[in-house]
């Protein structure tokens, strides 16, 4: 289908406002999505400048971009374009391109790399002058970069500017400039000390990122960047040698190299910690390699972590992220009061998150008392709901089971209107139906998140939704439905679509329906063309591998990898693996959830040790990955059963108890993969 009027405009006055090109093409937009495949010549170039684009190949996409003009994702068409040759462009190129496409996503986008650029020249002028309109505001480098101007723009900068520098530093895992640059000034001004520099670099060795390490030691230290180098060539010379000379001048070089020991060998650290190095460093020093050494067992499910963890004289020095793997490891060994003195150390922020409210309303029924008993109430009832895997167990602890929520009152035809009639929700959705997915999700969520500061309302996000839903796209559906804070649609954010397939093909094998629903809802939002990084396909996200195993354990005939994009076979593969895994361990969902999201040999390690309630064995899940994943499923399954039985459900007895294998049990399936 082409759009001739259109086209004719935009090339006859190609300065004008894309948006007031884009009014008129709303309503026909809604009508023209279609499956993910191009639809006419204007959709065969985008996919081919995104091509393109992910290639670097700017002739190509300086040839392809007359093709797009008029067409519903100009926008994409042209910040490629530009985005790949920013590094040439002129200030009144990118403020044309800001200018025509102003209030889309792709204006916003293109100003935060504009800014990024900017920022890296030390062009301060211009920053502030495109800084001005940037509504996005979600990059640490960009919020960086624009404490420094105005830091430098008033000759001063405040205590509260600083202490948002240091959190931003501190949460970037790389490298990076904006954050680096802004820290410097801090630290020379002295609203920021050395110590938050050599904390950044201890941050960095953790997370293995030595680069941003050394970055931050340069800042404070540079005569110790031949040492710092030597020891992250070679941390066993160094330790056996070079190290005693750090010592004397630079303990923190000493520090850094026993937490880089620490992620991979938390025992050999902390026997050298004991041994050798402790008597010479500061007790800060040593509380945050404890910490780190502790952390790192814990991770490793190590009954050695809580000793290790003892060595802390002050919990209130470690990081937030050490802090919860010594509540987990305490989880484990049953401490109830190391799990509450970690908690109660935790920022504030952190322990406000339903995680650690929930395990600390736990530690205080536990330490008995009524006092503690009525504290544990009130944080139980902080969180209480059906929103997620904590909120389903503190409405547990209060007595209460989870039950279909009360649906919010219908959306007006005004309602509805508004999303249909939105420009930048209609080019997300399009994007989405010829296979530009990442570009239309992206562009979806900024409109529903960022776009206005706040996001939208609950009724708009209600709406929005529904416009998803109702063109099965159900990630979008979801995720945006997901976002209300004082009303839930449980319809919308625990949809049920192929009911009938997935209804029966459960029955057929004897497996919970809900159970399928929750993990499909986690695995792929159904999406029936989603495909991971990894190669696993459709709605249940089954490996080749894993497909061609369960098609002959089934006795499917004739069974190729090709057909899992075919909904039945997906469903039929993915559901009888499930019932496999589930039966080999146990009939336990925690374990069968966590054997289909990191393959069965992980979660047979890792139910190794104590018997545990299977909570507390999700929380120590040492991948976050299916830790999540885990939680989300379970929690899936609950909302999904009370919503198919129409009863009240209970989280806590799909969890019951995790323990090692019994020896007198069946032999597991070994080759289950």
């Amino acid at each position: 289908m082409q759009f001739a009027s259109i086209l004719a405009l935009a090339r006859n006055r190609p300065r004008a406002s894309f948006s007031t090109l884009f009014l008129s093409l709303v309503l026909t937009t809604a009508t023209l999505l279609q499956p993910a495949c191009a639809q006419n010549p204007d959709d065969d170039a985008l996919l081919q400048m995104k091509q393109a684009f992910q290639r670097g190949d700017k002739a190509r996409l300086t040839a392809l971009l007359p093709l797009t003009r008029g067409s519903v994702l100009e926008p994409w068409a042209a910040y490629w374009e530009l985005k790949a040759r920013l590094q040439d462009a002129s200030a009144q190129e990118v403020q044309d391109f800001l200018t025509r496409y102003a209030g889309t996503y792709q204006e916003d986008r293109l100003r935060n790399d504009w800014l990024l650029l900017v920022g890296q020249r030390r062009d301060w002028d211009a920053f502030a002058t495109f800084h001005a309109g940037f509504r996005m505001n979600d990059d640490p480098q960009v919020r960086c970069y624009a404490i420094l101007v105005d830091s430098l723009r008033t000759g001063t900068a405040s205590q509260a500017q600083a202490d948002e520098v240091r959190r931003d530093w501190f949460g970037q895992r790389d490298l990076d400039d904006g954050c680096l640059t802004a820290a410097d000034r801090m630290i020379g001004a002295r609203l920021m000390s050395p110590s938050d520099a050599w904390k950044k670099a201890r941050l960095a060795i953790e997370a293995n990122r030595p680069q941003a390490a050394r970055a931050a030691v340069l800042l404070v230290a540079p005569d110790a960047i031949p040492l710092f180098d030597e020891m992250n060539a070679s941390l066993a010379k160094f330790l056996l040698g070079r190290a005693f000379v750090a010592a004397k001048s630079r303990k923190e070089l000493v520090v850094l190299a026993l937490i880089k020991m620490a992620v991979t060998d938390p025992d050999m650290a902390a026997s050298q910690l004991d041994s050798k190095w402790g008597p010479m460093l500061a007790p800060e020093e040593r509380n945050w390699l404890w910490g780190a050494i502790g952390r790192q067992a814990a991770v490793k499910l190590s009954p050695l972590a809580g000793s290790y963890f003892a060595n802390v004289t002050k919990n209130t020095e470690l990081s937030d992220d050490m802090l919860g793997w010594k509540a987990r490891a305490a989880l484990r060994s049953g401490n109830w009061k190391d799990v509450n003195t970690a908690i109660t150390a935790m920022s504030e922020t952190t322990q406000r998150d339903p995680t650690w409210a929930y395990w600390k309303g736990r530690a205080l029924v536990a330490m008995g008392g009524d006092e503690r008993r009525a504290q544990a109430r009130a944080l139980y009832e902080s969180i209480a709901g059906t929103r997620g895997f904590y909120e389903l167990l503190a409405l547990e602890e209060l007595g209460q089971r989870a039950a279909v929520p009360t649906r919010p009152a219908p959306l007006t035809a005004e309602e509805k209107d508004a999303a249909r009639n939105n420009p930048a929700l209609n080019r997300a959705l399009y994007a989405i139906s010829i296979g530009l997915r990442p570009e239309g999700t992206r562009e979806w969520n900024y409109t529903t998140n960022l776009h206005d500061k706040g996001g939208m309302g609950d009724r708009e996000l209600l709406a929005a939704a529904d416009f998803a839903c109702q063109r099965e796209v159900w990630d979008r559906c979801i995720n945006t439905s997901e976002r209300t804070k004082g009303v839930i649609d449980v319809d919308q954010r625990y949809p049920m679509p192929f009911h009938d397939t997935v209804l029966r093909k459960s029955q057929e094998i004897g497996l919970d329906p809900a159970y399928v629903y929750g993990l499909i809802r986690q695995e792929s939002r159904f999406i029936m063309d989603a495909r991971s990084g990894v190669g696993a396909s459709g709605l249940m996200q089954v490996m080749p591998a894993t497909a061609r195993w369960t098609a002959r354990k089934i006795g499917l005939p004739d069974f190729t990898p090709g057909q899992l994009n075919d909904r039945e076979t997906n469903i039929t593969i993915g559901t009888n693996y499930l019932k496999l895994a589930l039966d080999d361990f146990d009939g336990s969902m925690a374990l069968a959830a966590a054997a289909y999201n990191a393959g069965p040999g992980r979660p047979r390690a890792w139910r190794n040790g104590p018997v545990l309630d299977a909570a507390i064995w999700a929380e120590n899940i040492p991948f976050s990955e299916t830790r999540d994943y885990v939680k989300k499923v379970l929690a899936n399954t609950t909302n999904y059963a009370a919503l198919i039985s129409g009863r009240p459900q209970s989280l806590k007895d799909r969890l019951g108890v995790v323990g090692p294998r019994d020896a007198a049990a069946v032999d597991p399936v070994k080759d289950l993969p």
